[in-house]
């Protein structure tokens, strides 16, 4: 069952909200140049969220140190990297004990064997559209590019997922989609997700699984 991750969240009562919708990942962004930066939330408050939604940081192109104290100091079950990290850098945060999520920006020259030198310190990749300000730019990649992909381990789908392609992204008919990271397009302003529109999403998505 393709799992959902909610990323880009940064204000406290909406976060509640959307943990009320019980999605299997929270993603919150370090990246200062992200106009959904973490910014001065409270490392304490994000530590104590309750839920079954595993709580996820995501870092571009950090210090490994500014990662490692991070999961420790917002008690992170998951890290995704999405900047040029590389498989060297990503084993060094694998003692840790939480998922690593490696991304990668896909265009029509991305080079698919890349990703083989990420083999055993990845445990999902996560493809997004190529971009120079690392996601969130609301924009779908060409998904036909997945037929390229040659690894059995299982990825995240980002880039401009809304709530009308969602049933397009399920039909792909790839059993290595693991998750829908949602961001951007579901929102009322950077950060500040539209909980209507989620619910609603959420349902078609359910509707889905049933009927396939």
């Amino acid at each position: 069952m393709t799992k959902i991750k909610i990323c880009g969240l940064k204000y406290p009562d909406n976060i509640r909200e959307v943990l009320a919708l019980r999605p299997d990942y929270l993603g919150f962004i370090f990246h200062p140049g992200s106009k959904r930066y973490v910014g001065s939330l409270d490392a304490a408050w994000i530590a104590g969220l309750q839920g079954p939604a595993k709580k996820t940081g995501v870092f571009v192109n950090a210090d490994v140190s500014v990662v490692r104290a991070a999961v420790n100091q917002y008690r992170f079950e998951a890290v995704q990297l999405h900047g040029n990290e590389s498989a060297a850098y990503c084993s060094k945060l694998t003692d840790l004990g939480v998922e690593i999520i490696k991304a990668f920006g896909i265009g029509e020259a991305f080079d698919w064997s890349a990703l083989a030198a990420y083999e055993q310190v990845a445990d999902y990749y996560l493809f997004d559209t190529k971009s120079a300000q690392h996601g969130g730019t609301g924009v779908r990649f060409n998904w036909d590019l997945l037929g390229k992909y040659r690894s059995g381990k299982p990825f995240f789908l980002s880039g401009g997922l809304s709530a009308e392609n969602v049933q397009d992204a399920l039909r792909l008919g790839d059993s290595r989609l693991y998750a829908l990271d949602l961001n951007s397009k579901f929102e009322v302003g950077p950060g500040n997700k539209n909980i209507e529109l989620l619910k609603r999403t959420l349902q078609t998505i359910s509707d889905e699984r049933i009927s396939s």
